[in-house]
């Protein structure tokens, strides 16, 4: 997964449902910090750890850690892996969609980095830009209603199960990927798709199109066509040219 100079993203963890602690719909906040950061994708009920170590997210960690919600809310910039600059004075536009997740896990370093784990909550669309808070992060305000039953977490049948996991055999062996197929089955449909949409190497732009999928039924379908293109792309590459 992309990464930029303030922190690290490592491999999201599988997707789970609504923890007791977390906010209700009424209880979210009018103002938000936002990490913008590159190919990463967090989807309600996916969690995402993050190595923080740059000062200005080193500052919004401990001023999300100081809020009832704790909420973060990851983005990515309009132009893919700008961030890297280094000057904390750039504010590169940002997606207008993006998902907030909650600080679930919290670790400190001896060399000075915090180790978080956020678990993707809702999805907002940011309605303006606030002032730059004094630790030199981006606050937004955010607009969750259109996202409103990314809490509400509805029941999830994928459809068309069996063809799904054909055609992502198909997907993972043009990759040459090792897979652990007993693990992928075992697992329920909800966390099936949410796993996926955050694991697979997908391009920024295919992330942030899973993102904004009105719902788990359309980002199965969604990461099918992916899949399926895949496995179209490999079969055109070895068709003999003569």
């Amino acid at each position: 997964m992309a990464s930029e100079p303030g922190s690290s993203a490592t491999a999201p963890q599988p997707g789970g449902t609504r923890r007791g602690f977390d906010p209700g719909f009424a209880d979210l906040p009018r103002a938000m910090p936002v990490f913008p950061l590159t190919g990463a994708l967090l989807v309600p009920g996916g969690r995402m750890p993050l190595n923080i170590f740059e000062p200005r997210y080193l500052a919004m960690t401990r001023h999300a850690l100081m809020q009832s919600d704790r909420l973060i809310g990851m983005v990515q910039p309009k132009e893919r892996g700008v961030e890297r600059k280094l000057d904390p004075g750039f504010r590169p536009e940002i997606e207008s969609v993006g998902c907030a997740g909650r600080i679930i896990a919290f670790e400190e370093t001896d060399d000075g980095r915090y180790l978080i784990t956020l678990s993707g909550l809702i999805r907002f669309r940011t309605v303006e830009e606030l002032p730059m808070a004094g630790g030199g992060f981006r606050l937004v305000r955010p607009d969750f209603a259109p996202f409103a039953t990314d809490i509400a977490q509805p029941n999830f049948a994928l459809p068309g199960r069996a063809r799904f996991i054909a055609t992502l055999k198909g997907y993972f062996e043009a990759r040459n990927a090792s897979v652990d197929w007993s693990a992928i089955d075992a697992m329920a449909d909800r966390q099936l798709v949410i796993s996926l949409a955050m694991l697979c190497p997908f391009s920024p732009d295919e992330k942030q199109a899973l993102l904004e999928c009105r719902d788990l039924a359309e980002l199965g379908e969604m990461l099918l066509a992916l899949f399926e293109l895949a496995v179209r792309g490999r079969n055109d590459d070895q068709r003999p040219l003569h």
